[in-house]
């Protein structure tokens, strides 16, 4: 079984985390983790009204990535503390079409990518995304897009992710949401 396991610092105090796949029976407390990461870490940038109609629209745990192998988790002591993974599905939501993509023409998709709030800039997002990008290369993919909500730029854009176009994406209540499409070359991934 595909398992990463390590400690964030040498400290023998510090709790041994490792990265695995998900299973499904993990999307429940995946559900959680990611309502506690868009509740806390959204503040200051989305209002509560865009966090709240998300999380009943727009965010959830695609099972397909999850069926697939391509959801990552990190987990400490046994519980979800981070989140994140490739598709090489066209869906950029999991409402879209699971259609398989043609790595030679079409870019894989990012998904997923939550932190639970106590684990925050501890690089957790760097491994599940370091852990991301060496999958999709390894499948043949050259390019790689993902939408990202503006609490997730500052890591995208630290991996030389691009934006290609700013949309707004409105749910079905009404509420508006600004998002990013991005794009990264993997030519440069080792």
């Amino acid at each position: 079984m595909f398992d990463v396991s390590h400690r964030l610092t040498s400290s023998s105090t510090l709790p041994l985390i490792r990265l695995r796949r998900a299973i499904p029976r993990d999307i429940p407390a995946l559900t959680r983790l990611i309502e506690q990461s868009v509740r806390e870490l959204g503040k200051g940038y989305y209002t509560s009204q865009q966090i709240e109609s998300a999380l009943k629209y727009a965010i959830h745990v695609d099972p397909q990535m999850v069926q697939d192998g391509t959801l990552y988790v990190i987990e400490s002591g046994g519980q979800p503390i981070a989140c994140g993974g490739w598709s090489y599905r066209g869906a950029l939501f999991p409402k879209d079409e699971p259609r398989v993509l043609n790595p030679a023409l079409e870019p894989a998709r990012l998904r997923t990518f939550y932190v639970h709030p106590a684990w925050a800039r501890r690089g957790l997002g760097r491994w599940l995304m370091e852990e991301s990008l060496a999958a999709a290369k390894a499948a043949g993919f050259q390019q790689v897009e993902l939408f990202a909500t503006r609490m997730g730029e500052p890591l995208y854009a630290k991996f030389g992710f691009r934006e290609v176009e700013a949309i707004t994406d409105t749910l079905p209540d009404g509420v508006r949401i600004p998002i990013k499409r991005m794009v990264k070359d993997l030519a440069e991934i080792h």
